[in-house]
């Protein structure tokens, strides 16, 4: 599908942008741009792959020139440039507004302006019913991407949306600090113990934005059906992989944190197509003309639930050890 094509992804250097280099490098793509404004991970990944497929751009999706001029000459766009550290971003709200809302639209704006004709638009489950800084910007970062799908005139160009939840391993997640705290010998720090998250691999992440980029129509949003466990879950499992014995200790919860996370509220849910492996939640085609969707309800809206981290399938500390033994940095870890 990427034959002789050339991707740019924006946050390039992060943990997705990682993983589709390891997945595409070696295919017949023409060109990989990584766009990113960190220079030190830039030159890592360039020494490591050393392919001339790979171009890097330094800039910041903040700038409209920046991403205008790295979008020149591409076909399909990577949208995954964002700040996501909810504490972070609860500290800094206007930063997570300039990056993960305004330079959203920077990118969708030179999207559309270019001869790209792709552009998926990667959000998290935290932009549902949104309770923090980070969530909420990426929750406006979709509306702003939805809106933008209502001006295209070109037909062939197409915006879509992905919304994933915990991945797995990730920069910045928790599984890598539990096995830092577990090789030291230090407690194992879990906020709540029946706090809930979504549990898919960076590989999940990346099948998710191929299927939404095959399959899409304009607007709409591509949710992966995901499995979930509870933080005490994840950190009792872990303990068990590495045979070790730390104590567990509960600090109670973050800034911003919710206990359960959502992929579909309910409204999303109930006009949702279920694919299977996947939901796809079409465009809300409705027009500003509001009195006609306000003179009644919908009986079978109120009486739809959410898709969360709660009422999807709960592995049980078995089926997370095995998903967790499948990740290439707990083998790393292990030595295997």
């Amino acid at each position: 599908m990427f034959k002789n094509k050339t991707l740019l992804i924006t946050g390039g250097t992060g943990s997705f942008g990682t993983s589709v280099l390891n997945r595409f490098v070696n295919t017949d793509i023409k060109e990989i741009r990584v766009f990113s404004r960190d220079e030190k991970k830039q030159e890592d990944m360039r020494i490591k792959y050393n392919d001339d497929k790979l171009k890097f751009i330094i800039g910041d999706v903040r700038s409209f020139k920046s991403i205008n001029a790295a979008m020149s000459g591409v076909d399909y766009v990577f949208c995954a440039a964002a700040l996501k550290q909810v504490p972070s971003c609860e500290f800094y709200p206007l930063e997570a507004v300039k990056t993960n809302i305004i330079g959203v639209e920077n990118t969708l704006q030179a999207f559309l302006q270019s001869d790209a004709q792709k552009i998926i638009v990667l959000s998290t489950d935290k932009a549902v019913n949104p309770v923090n800084a980070m969530g909420m910007s990426k929750a406006l970062a979709e509306k702003v991407a939805v809106a933008a799908t209502r001006n295209i005139s070109d037909l062939n160009k197409k915006i879509t949306i992905t919304r994933y939840g915990n991945v797995m391993a990730s920069r910045g997640s928790v599984i890598p600090l539990f096995v830092k705290q577990i090789k030291e010998g230090d407690p194992i720090t879990i906020t709540d113990p029946e706090m809930t998250r979504f549990m898919m691999s960076l590989d999940d992440a990346i099948d998710l934005v191929l299927y939404a980029f095959n399959n899409c129509e304009q607007g709409d949003i591509f949710v992966q059906k995901s499995p979930a466990a509870t933080i005490n879950d994840l950190a009792l499992a872990l303990r068990e992989i590495f045979q070790a014995k730390n104590a567990i200790k509960v600090m109670g919860t973050r800034h911003g944190e919710k206990k359960h996370e959502v992929l579909l509220n309910r409204e999303e849910l109930f006009k949702s197509e279920d694919l299977g492996k996947y939901f796809r939640v079409p465009i809300d085609e409705r027009d500003l003309n509001y009195k006609k969707y306000f003179e009644s309800g919908d009986m079978p809206l109120s009486n739809e639930d959410e898709y969360s981290s709660d009422n999807t399938h709960r592995l049980s500390k078995r089926e997370l050890i095995e998903l967790l033994l499948e990740l290439s940095f707990v083998k790393n870890e292990l030595n295997i």
